[in-house]
């Protein structure tokens, strides 16, 4: 199955901004599709609402960024993992591996 990463973040986090260099490229190298949500974009953030809330009903537990790993993510979306905040692009692509080898093979 295919999964996408769906980052949610915001113009004004310097983390996220910091991410930025390497997150996308990290998440084609793992197969994913990469999804950039920044919240100040309003008709984006609407398409992908909906994962968000899923995962934080009152989005007080997110991190910034927050990366969602979810399949069909314009569709049935199934959501089987996540990454929250910044780190080293190494630990970075270690953490969203751990979601990929958390799911159960087909």
């Amino acid at each position: 199955m295919a999964y996408s990463v769906i980052k949610f973040s915001s113009e004004d986090c310097g983390i996220c901004h910091k991410m930025a260099f390497y997150d996308q490229k990290v998440s084609a190298e793992l197969g994913l599709e990469f999804i950039d949500v920044k919240m100040q974009d309003t008709a984006t953030y609407r398409k992908y609402r909906q994962i968000l809330l899923k995962q934080y009903p009152d989005k007080s537990e997110m991190g910034w960024p927050t990366y969602i790993v979810c399949s069909a993510p314009s569709g049935e979306f199934e959501i089987v993992g996540e990454v929250k905040g910044g780190h080293p692009k190494g630990e970075f692509r270690e953490r969203l591996q751990a979601v990929l080898n958390s799911v159960p093979a087909e």
